[in-house]
């Protein structure tokens, strides 16, 4: 059965049906193996709760090891889920870069406006000035 499933990722990883899968999806395929194999020898439960109380000392021996497997893979991909969640959430650092980049745009739309703001304020006191100049010129020749 574990050949099989083997065979089954084997074919999931072929390049004809997808690209490369990067480094994180190789480690969750890694870990999802190493739970399927930790799992199979748990399917029969009949079989474990008979050898479980089996008086034999190697059959105890296989039980314990088959649960230490399972408890192990069942931590790794754990680990692996709790990374997928830190990964998801921006560290300090970057919600720092991200407020100061908005910042940075707010800013430099705040001194587009104020050098549109200028431009107009300009050409106001040149149609002041030049409306000045007119009333004065015909003040002079009244």
């Amino acid at each position: 059965m574990a050949q099989q499933a083997a065979a089954d990722h084997q074919q999931l990883d072929s390049p004809l049906q997808s690209p490369q899968p990067s480094r994180d999806d190789m480690n969750m395929i890694s870990c999802v193996t190493a739970l399927e194999a930790a799992l199979l020898p748990c399917l029969p439960a009949r079989e474990l709760q008979a050898i479980d109380r089996s008086p034999h000392p190697s059959h105890q021996i296989d039980v314990e090891r088959h649960a230490r497997d399972f408890m192990e893979a069942a931590k790794k991909l754990q680990l692996y889920f709790i990374s997928l969640q830190r990964e998801d959430q921006p560290t300090e650092v970057e919600m720092l870069r991200k407020d100061i980049a908005i910042m940075e745009e707010e800013l430099k739309a705040k001194k587009e406006l104020i050098k549109k703001q200028e431009r107009l304020i300009q050409r106001w006191r040149n149609d002041l000035k030049g409306q000045l100049d007119k009333h004065i010129t015909e003040l002079e020749r009244v």
